[in-house]
């Protein structure tokens, strides 16, 4: 379980960069880019942001006059139609930008239409993983009512070149063949047509893959669905080649080469149309009718992706509660999803009428308002049940921020402070992760929403913005970035924004035009899963060489499109991100339970928290590449045999969030201890020396930073913040967890949140400077200090200056540098995790420091080169990784050991069992073990 919960989203574009812009009033961010009033479309979008597109006529008649000739339809429409999309990403953005229904809804508007959206990122025909108790696809097409279906598939498949056409044909012939010898509608077999995949664009961006290349695979899966739909008998529409020749036009329509933005997708559906039906799209996006599709394709999506499946109807579905154990979670969450059901055909019937020209005025107030609609099962607490003699609840009887801090047992030296709570921002509440900024401002994700949104209620969850503007240690200012947000599990900044989790998407909020207020976003990717928000993506965090990390834990079923290809993830992992490539890798694959904690150190080893069973574990030793569906052995799933080792020995559970003490501020003694969250029974921060053991670490519990006796206290992240002093986020709840309380138990609380700072006054704050008023050499000497945590916030702040000038800044800052210094190995390091931030590697750099005299920098630096394999050839790979695994260091040998599990050949497992020539320990055995066994196949 998780101390809290977490998640949803949407997105838009902007000048054809793929970013979204957040619509409405009275402020442009005042809602959720899912919410039916930010999900608008059509006209609204181009009267107000004339920049995104040209108008309307002119756009629907120059897109379909340079892309393809007129063409048979690929369908023909009936009365009352069910149309189900079914597929990957293509087909799933349609539910967020609705241009496309737009259309279908004018063209036929008397046909009485309905629309329902069955796609997840990186589906393919047989290949479609569900959380459990999800149901089946047939389930929901029978639901559905479906009597058409669109089946989008090829983008992913494309990525296995000529080898995969054969089963690809083989898998569609199949679905076809069966899905025609169904009937979900009642009224014989649906229609089927097969949509080709998009062409791959090029956007000028060289991190990127080449288009070009993707572009040859991408017609032969689009060549190989004609030629199944022509011996089958379906519907067969080709987007593909009228894709490929817009592209070529100078504006982008993707984001990433092969995922379109808004203003892609508005381009893009009179292709569709017309591919579909043939000539006669209409000329004009419908505005009104614009708002009533976005309605209602947000309350279809709640209830089709609704959160916290595996308590709807998975394994924690049927838990009952006291008093009233008559009723579980799943009547209650699916009474709910019935009602959204019934709020979708209302909706349906409100589009109908709005394309017909009809006032909605025509239709019955039972309609309009929604009352015709089954009631809510409610639900009795039992709070104050066992839970509460397990020590696990707390009081409802809240005490103030005053009154709590008298609760606070800070250890000798320290002292603690409400740097920020709900009396003072009525708008922190259920506060979950925080991020400081580059001026020193604290940033907090709250969700009051936990543990999902309940149909026709307020949907607002948020990002904050808090700064202590007077520097007395307390917030006296706080700005709403963002709102609407559905449980915003976690936030890092980067790139101009934030980065937010809201399953099933990642998306990247920005403020264009500095008033601290988003006002743009993007879904960098999607089909991250949500089965439990106590355990979706969370624990953001930027890996010194640029690539942002995140996990997931058990009962997840995660699959995500990028232009490299599918990621696909099940039962625990931690992710890493690379923005600059658009590249998603399992960083690890183990079957975790619940990691809600992820730190690195001031040489980039990194740890790993797992909040369920409280364990802690070295991230180097089991995050060697594994082939899915496979884990690494140990944990909840993954082979038997193995145990992955870990450096604690647990006293308590559940953890949450972990930091590496590196503050002036605090006393000499604690520098670089372990200290680490816990949230049940024991309740407090605590600390845990850090020593080196053969290739690992070890570390022995001493006394804590701080415990309270305030039963209500939920410390879920904590952090050092530019001050150097500790920052806690408190969730502040009496109940937590999941499966200890119904989903609905009326005692969660939605009113209270805080932020607590840890000071050791006898020594002085850390001054840093204002990071966005420094030049980029200023930024680099600043890779000087010492808090591990400032150096954190100026590599991010150098992300925002751009490629070209930094790297060239950082190759002088190099040559400027003292020799002599008894940190210069480090600061080499940091220059080349600069460099790595934007793809730059330089090779000369990197191959220094494979050698050089500390073997801390030695082990960084063989991470880097694992990172760098696409620039160097298998061969050199190798003979440089021959080095390192012979390496008189146990830990340089580990991360060598680790790097051979990425490289396809058998020769890579040669390499690696040369590290047996030395003494092998706990954490070098288990890598080695993992490493050859990827490498097996390949023998």
């Amino acid at each position: 379980m998780k101390p809290i919960a977490l998640q949803s989203i949407r997105q838009s574009n902007n000048q054809g960069r793929g970013i979204g812009i957040i619509r409405g009033s009275p402020r442009a961010s005042s809602r959720p880019p899912n919410h039916p009033l930010e999900a608008r479309i059509g006209l609204i979008m181009m009267k107000k942001n004339l920049h995104v597109a040209v108008r309307p006529l002119s756009i629907l008649l120059i897109i379909l006059a340079m892309t393809a000739p007129s063409q048979a339809a690929a369908l023909e429409v009936k009365q009352g139609d069910h149309i189900a999309i079914v597929g990957g990403t293509l087909g799933q953005r349609l539910a967020h930008f609705g241009y496309w229904e737009n259309l279908l809804h004018q063209r036929f508007a008397d046909k009485q239409l309905v629309v329902r959206n069955l796609c997840f990122d990186a589906d393919e025909a047989y290949d479609r993983p569900r959380s459990q108790g999800f149901g089946s696809p047939d389930d929901h097409l029978k639901h559905s009512k479906a009597s058409v279906i669109l089946y989008c598939f090829g983008l992913v498949e494309s990525f296995k070149g000529q080898a995969g056409v054969a089963k690809f044909k083989a898998d569609i012939t199949k679905l076809v063949q069966e899905t025609k010898s169904k009937d979900y509608s009642g009224n014989g077999a649906p229609r089927i047509v097969l949509v080709s995949p998009i062409a791959a664009e090029d956007i000028g961006n060289p991190n990127l893959p080449d288009a070009k290349k993707l572009n040859a695979n991408l017609k032969l899966y689009a060549d190989a669905l004609a030629d199944v739909a022509t011996k089958t008998g379906v519907g067969f529409a080709d987007v593909f080649t009228p894709t490929a020749k817009a592209f070529a036009g100078a504006d982008h329509w993707t984001f990433n080469g092969v995922h379109m933005t808004e203003a892609g997708y508005k381009r893009f559906a009179p292709i569709l149309d017309q591919a579909l039906f043939g000539s006669g799209t209409p000329k004009n996006f419908d505005e009104k009718l614009a708002e009533q599709i976005a309605d209602k394709n947000f309350h279809w999506w709640m209830r089709y992706r609704a959160l916290d499946g595996f308590y709807i109807y998975g394994g924690r579905s049927r838990l009952k509660f006291q008093p009233d154990t008559s009723i579980s979670n799943n009547d209650v969450c699916e009474r709910e999803r019935e009602i959204l059901d019934e709020m979708t055909a209302n909706r349906d019937r409100r589009v109908w009428a709005v394309a017909q020209g009809k006032p909605l005025s025509s239709l019955s107030k039972a309609v309009l308002n929604d009352t015709n609609t089954q009631p809510f099962i409610k639900v009795k607490t039992n709070f104050g049940g066992k839970q509460k003699k397990q020590g696990k609840e707390g009081t409802l009887a809240y005490l103030s921020a005053a009154e709590q801090t008298k609760q606070f047992k800070p250890g000798k030296g320290y002292k603690v402070n409400c740097f920020a709570s709900e009396e003072d921002f009525p708008e922190l509440v259920n506060p979950v992760q925080f991020a400081f900024d580059s001026k020193g401002r604290c940033w907090v994700t709250v969700m009051p929403s936990y543990p999902h949104w309940k149909p026709k209620t307020k949907l607002d969850d948020k990002v904050l913005i808090l700064e202590d503007t007077d520097g007395d240690g307390k917030a006296d200012k706080c700005t709403t970035f963002a709102r609407g947000l559905h449980v915003p599990t976690g936030i890092e900044l980067g790139d101009g924004g934030a980065y937010v989790a809201q399953m099933p998407y990642l998306i990247h909020y920005k403020d264009t035009d500095g008033d601290d207020v988003a006002d743009t976003f993007e879904r960098v990717m999607g089909g991250f899963d949500s089965a439990d928000t106590h355990h979706q993506a969370s624990a953001f965090t930027w890996g010194p060489g640029g690539g942002l990390y995140f996990q997931e834990g058990t009962f997840h079923r995660t699959q995500v499109e990028t232009p490299w290809g599918a990621l696909r993830l099940h039962d625990g992992g931690v992710f890493r991100y690379d923005p600059t490539r658009q590249e998603l890798d399992a960083f690890i694959s183990y079957g975790f339970a619940n990691p809600w904690g992820h730190v690195f150190d001031n040489w980039g080893q990194n740890f790993v928290a797992d909040a369920s069973p409280g364990q802690n574990y070295l991230g180097t030793a089991f995050s060697g590449h594994v082939d899915h569906p496979e884990k690494h052995s140990g944990g909840r799933s993954g082979r038997k045999g193995l145990k992955m080792p870990t450096f604690i020995k647990k006293r308590f559970r559940p953890t949450s969030g972990c930091e590496i003490v590196s503050s002036r501020h605090f006393p000499d003694a604690v520098q670089g201890n372990y200290v680490l969250n816990n949230v049940i029974g024991a309740l407090g921060v605590y600390q845990h020396t850090m020593h080196d053991q053969g290739s690992g670490f070890i570390a022995k519990e001493i006394e804590p930073i701080v415990e309270c006796s305030d039963r209500n206290f939920r410390p879920v992240d904590l952090q050092f913040g530019p001050d150097g002093a500790l920052y806690l986020v408190d969730w502040h709840n009496a109940l937590i967890g999941h499966m200890q309380h119904s989903i609905r138990d009326p005692s969660r609380d939605v009113k209270h949140g805080r932020i607590w700072r840890v000071t050791y006054p006898s020594r002085p704050l850390v001054k840093v400077p204002d990071l966005t008023t420094q030049s980029i050499g200023q930024l680099l000497d600043l890779l000087k200090s010492y808090e591990d945590r400032t150096r954190y916030r100026v590599r991010r702040e150098l992300r925002e200056r751009g490629a070209k000038a930094v790297t060239s800044a950082v190759k002088q800052w190099v040559l400027r540098l003292d020799k002599g210094h008894k940190e210069y190995q480090h600061h080499l390091l940091e220059a080349l995790w600069v460099q790595q931030h934007f793809n730059q590697v330089d090779l000369g750099l990197l191959k220094q420091l494979l050698q050089s005299p500390d073997a801390r920098a030695r082990a960084a630096a063989t991470r880097v080169l694992c990172y760098t394999r696409h620039r160097i050839s298998e061969s050199d790979m190798l003979k440089l990784l021959e080095v390192q695994v012979n390496d008189k260091h146990p830990r340089v040998r580990l991360e060598a050991v680790r790097a051979c599990s990425f490289l396809k050949t058998a020769k890579a497992a040669a390499v690696a069992l040369q590290a047996t020539k030395q003494p092998m320990d706990e954490y070098l055995n288990y890598t080695l073990t993992e490493t050859l066994n990827t490498l097996k196949r390949y023998q």
